[in-house]
Order: structure tokens, then C-alpha cells, then sequence
């Protein structure tokens, strides 16, 4: 299986994904953007996965790879191969496909609920209820034909699925308690008081207990979309 992880910072990685792939054989191929590695070609992917960073999908004059980067997503979800978008990688997923993205009404920084919206037919599920880290400035609206999966108070729109194989996240399964600290080291500046941003203390004391559950369902995620054709 070769996996191809498109990255947009140093600080922000696969976190828990990266073990999950490497006990499955998996060819990880990583594309930092941030250093002008060229992106593979559609054929070369059999599963996409596009990580999150502190930037806009909507700012391609400052970082022209963006354009390029959403034409091989929406080619790879056209294709209907296994396709993963991580916060900003969730809304390049909705601008790749035409959506609009815009500032959210607020930040949500920290650990908050996601609520699960009734699947349909043979779509992901999400659990009823399931806290989950979040880094998000922004938000999105979903693209034609997708459907919501998960929603939060602070962000309507937390997953989506498009087709049989390509969901976005605007949530963070897959943090670690060291890519947090990363994280929040790299953009701790953004950690003003809000409604639903918690303060860098809390954060950092997150027991490590708490992460297991978020993992568990980045795994059921990961087996669904690789999951044999029917």
C-alpha cells in the first residue's frame, strides 16, 4: 500500500496514523510542502492523506503549492481512491471541491465533544458522543454531494464524507501527546481567551489515557476506507 502524507508544517505529522500504517506494511511517502517537494502523481497514490497546518486554503499568493495541491485532491477523490483530510487537510478537501472556507465565529482550541450525525446507508459512523483535540481558526461549508458525520458546539461541520472513500476532519484523532506539545510550542500565540479555547497548562496535563479513544476511531476510520471493494 502506498501512502502518500501531504504536510504543511514540521510541527504538524501523522501522529498516531504513522504507527497504525507501519503495522500494515504501508509505503509511507511524506510530501512537505513547506519545502517544495513536488507532489507524486495521481498513480503513485493508493491512499491520501492531508495533514493540517496554521495556514489558509484560501492563501495561495503566499503559498502557491495550495492551488496544486487542492487539483490532486479533488483528482484522487475523482478517482474514488481512499482519500484523509486532517483540519486544514478537511478544508482543502471542501475547496478542492468547491466549497467556500471562511473564518469561524470562533477558535476551538483544546478538548471538546463531537456528536455523532446518523450515517447513511454504508457511511462511517461516528460514535453518539466522543471528546476529541481541536486546532481550527477556520471552518467550511460542505461541498455538493457530501454528507455531515460529526459535529461539535463550537463547529457545526467536524466530518464529512464524500463518496465511499474520502472523509475530512476537522478534529485531531490523531494527536499524540508529543505532536500536542509540538503543536501547541509551534502556535501557542493563537491560545487567547475564548469560549472554546483552553489555556496551555491544560493542554500540556492532558493524561495520556485520554488520547486512546480518538485513536481507536482513527483506526475504524482508516479500516473503512481501505476496506476491500464490494
Amino acid at each position: 500500500m502506498r501512502v502518500i502524507i501531504l504536510q504543511h508544517v514540521p510541527f504538524e505529522g501523522p501522529g498516531c496514523i504513522e504507527a497504525w500504517l507501519n503495522t500494515r506494511g504501508a509505503s509511507i511517502r511524506t510530501i512537505r510542502l513547506f519545502a517544495e517537494d513536488p507532489l507524486p502523481h495521481q498513480e503513485e497514490i493508493d491512499l491520501l492523506i492531508a495533514m493540517g497546518g496554521p495556514m489558509s486554503v484560501n492563501d495561495e499568493a503566499i503559498y502557491p503549492w495550495l492551488a496544486a495541491e487542492k487539483r490532486l485532491i479533488a483528482r484522487v477523490i475523482a478517482a474514488g481512491k481512499p482519500v484523509l483530510g486532517i483540519c486544514l487537510g478537511a478544508q482543502l478537501m471542501a475547496a478542492a471541491l468547491g466549497a467556500r472556507v471562511y473564518a469561524a465565529p470562533s477558535k476551538e482550541i483544546g478538548w471538546f465533544p463531537i456528536h455523532a450525525v446518523t450515517a447513511l446507508g454504508d457511511q462511517f459512523a461516528f460514535p453518539p458522543k466522543l471528546d476529541v483535540f481541536h486546532w481550527h481558526g477556520e471552518t467550511f461549508e460542505l461541498p455538493a454531494g457530501a454528507t455531515l458525520l460529526a459535529s461539535s458546539q463550537g463547529c457545526r461541520h467536524q466530518a464529512f464524507q464524500i463518496g465511499p472513500r474520502a472523509i475530512g476532519l476537522q478534529c485531531h484523532l490523531e494527536i499524540t501527546p508529543q505532536s500536542a506539545a509540538s503543536l501547541i510550542a509551534a502556535c501557542k500565540e493563537e491560545l487567547q481567551p475564548g469560549q472554546f479555547v483552553q489555556d496551555e497548562a491544560s493542554l500540556l496535563a492532558t493524561p495520556f489515557e485520554r488520547y486512546a479513544p480518538p485513536h481507536a476511531l482513527m483506526g475504524q476510520l482508516l479500516d473503512y476506507l481501505l476496506r476491500a471493494p464490494e
